[in-house]
């Protein structure tokens, strides 16, 4: 198997390409590589490419409880090397300007062609356990190519700044063969670590979000499902979490089903603690700007302050397409974020995105996925996104003006 298509992005893949979920490790294959005609070249993202081939599933952290080295940016990505997948994480001391790799998270249970996807990166924010405020934790889901899988949410943990890297805890384990997709954290209100994640293994949901928590980063208990919807076709997916300045805990979540204009479309729901999340059969909102537009697939939020001292401060939101109201694409497709500075209620406003996607699609790669990263002021946005670059995907990055509501 062709170690990039190995990356099996289950959540909102499988249903955007029309193909069942245990598919989709061939499910969109890439364009064809670039031919010689310049007119041909398929064109990729604006920005700065943060590595030389392959890098999908981007995140990024701003280190902030890790005393000389707060401020350093932190990103990851998944790559190969061979058949074997691997977390690489990237450095800059210059507030984004410019990366490089400085550590490999190499897990065995991704190793020899068993399969790597959608990794996440964290900073902790506070001790949990016997784990310092600032230890990193990088989480993936490993073995969706094993036969007869049984998926994992492998936890690792780097105590020197991305360096190197120890195995932690498994937050989930499959029971069958069914996918556990999309790990990501969050310290609740009760400073339990928090392990979000989209679980395709109940027969009564072809996907649901399910979140776990643990006191000590090693033993998790509490399992329980946050967003499931009434209706077995939905698929909840990809959920990002923020802790707001009033105390509310933000999650953007996608709901793939089987079609229709609303495939896969960017929605969210709040919690006043982190850990309840109200009744899970309750979808929550979908984010619009006041003349109707609004995201299809794989979206990620930041929290911003806002330079005018507003206390809310500011949610941008990015999504992989922006339709229009009638769901046709719009013309800001693959260049654009929306922000919202009342905590996510009423319209969002439209501005530039960082970094440029021409023309992003239902693919596993342009524009998939791709974090922001407000400055500490809130007055810059930084974006990583992946684009095709002939038959590699690659990681993109630029920071640009945070423009929107609040930003005086």
């Amino acid at each position: 198997m062709n170690r990039v298509l190995a990356l099996c992005l289950g959540a909102s893949l499988a249903l955007l390409c029309g193909v069942p979920a245990a598919a989709t490790s061939t499910a969109a294959d890439p364009p064809p590589v670039a031919a010689s005609s310049e007119d041909d070249v398929t064109p990729t993202a604006s920005g700065t490419p943060l590595r030389d081939g392959t890098g999908l599933y981007p995140r990024a952290v701003r280190l902030a409880h890790n005393g000389a080295a707060n401020g350093r940016v932190l990103a990851s990505v998944v790559t190969f090397d061979g058949n074997n997948g691997l977390g690489a994480i990237h450095e800059s001391t210059d507030d984004g300007a410019t990366f490089r790799q400085v550590g490999t998270v190499a897990d065995p249970e991704s190793a020899g062609g068993q399969g790597l996807c959608c990794a996440t990166l964290y900073e902790l924010p506070r001790q949990i356990g016997a784990l310092r405020a600032g230890t990193l934790l990088w989480a993936s889901s490993a073995g969706q190519d094993e036969a007869n899988r049984r998926m994992d949410l492998r936890i690792w943990r780097s105590d020197d700044v991305g360096r190197s890297w120890s195995y932690l805890s498994t937050c989930a384990t499959a029971t069958g063969t069914a996918g556990l997709w999309e790990p990501e954290f969050s310290v609740a209100a009760d400073g339990a670590l928090v392990c979000h994640y989209s679980d395709e293994t109940d027969p009564g949901h072809s996907q649901k979000l399910v979140a776990v928590r643990s006191y000590d980063g090693v033993t998790w208990s509490g399992r329980h499902d946050t967003v499931a919807s009434a209706w077995q076709p939905d698929r909840p997916g990809m959920p990002v979490v923020r802790r707001l300045p009033n105390g509310t805990y933000f999650m953007s979540f996608e709901i793939c089903n089987p079609g229709g204009q609303y495939q896969c479309v960017a929605h969210y729901r709040t919690s006043p603690d982190g850990w309840n999340w109200g009744d899970p059969a309750h979808l929550g909102y979908r984010p619009e700007t006041a003349d109707g537009r609004y995201f299809r697939a794989t979206p990620t939020i930041a929290w911003a302050p806002a330079p005018d001292g507003s206390p809310n401060g500011r949610i941008v939101l990015v999504g992989q397409m922006l339709l229009n109201r009638d769901g046709t694409t719009a013309a800001g497709n693959g260049r654009t974020v929306l922000v919202n500075a009342a905590n996510g209620e009423g319209p969002w406003e439209a501005i530039a995105s960082p970094v440029t996607v021409p023309a992003p699609y239902a693919n596993y790669c342009p524009n998939y996925s791709s974090p922001l990263l407000p400055s500490a002021d809130g007055r810059r946005l930084l974006q990583i996104a992946t684009d095709w670059d002939g038959d590699v995907c690659r990681p993109y990055y630029a920071t640009g003006p945070l423009g929107g509501p609040g930003a005086g």
